[in-house]
């Protein structure tokens, strides 16, 4: 993979791989142990070149997630502070007035992202719990097309997205979707490419065909 001057300066290992052009990633657990065994050299390395750091989680894994952090030695309330790192529950992102709206999710992506760089951060490490699709919400049925199109959105190198499924909660059905919709995945605890990849253009056209033949989108002329 080709890679910016400052990925060569920087290159970012993740799970046993160097980091490349591609970095909108699913990672597929078992329990909290594993996850955060790969995940906080990763939190904890953005935190000392400087990027910003922008995590969401289930509600009820808020104080646990910030002991994780304290525990690898992490100063949480100075980084909030100085505003570099953000912690929300999924309920202030993903589920703003009780729905999820995939539309209005993008746009504050597209937000977090240009809102980082704009403040000087040299890149955001993003890490976001997907649990919320299992609740009980309007919209929530939508995940996958929102991972699919989050690929239109996330174009640059620059910020690294990984988004974390526990496969003891998804279906095999949900987790084949979310593996169509991410470039990179990390699966037995290796970060790699992922050969199950479609382009984002590809699944969603494969998307609307589905919802067609099964009478939930009308057919277009």
């Amino acid at each position: 993979m080709n890679l910016t001057s400052a990925h060569k300066e920087h290159p970012i290992r993740f799970a046993g791989s160097e980091l490349g052009a591609h970095r909108h990633i699913c990672g597929f657990f078992r329990n909290p142990e594993e996850e955060y065994h790969l995940l906080l050299p990763f939190i904890k390395e953005g935190f000392e070149r400087g990027e910003k750091a922008f995590h969401v989680i289930d509600p009820k894994l808020h104080e646990d997630h910030l002991r994780r952090l304290d525990f690898a030695g992490i100063n949480v309330p100075e980084a909030e502070k100085s505003g570099q790192f953000e912690l929300c529950n999924w309920e202030q992102m993903y589920l703003r007035e009780g729905c999820f709206d995939q539309d209005r999710m993008l746009a504050l992506w597209r937000d977090v992202l240009v809102a980082a760089g704009q403040r000087g951060f040299p890149g955001t490490r993003l890490v976001a719990h997907m649990e919320w699709a299992l609740e009980d919400h309007q919209g929530v049925s939508d995940l996958l097309e929102y991972e699919a199109r989050f690929n239109l959105l996330h174009l640059a190198d620059r910020d690294a997205v990984i988004c974390t499924y526990d496969l003891t909660r998804f279906s095999g059905d949900v987790i084949m979707g979310v593996l169509r919709t991410h470039p990179m995945v990390i699966l037995g605890g290796v970060l790699q490419e992922n050969p199950f990849f479609v382009p984002p253009d590809q699944f969603l056209q494969e998307l609307r065909e589905r919802r067609r033949r099964d009478g939930l989108q009308p057919a277009t002329n």
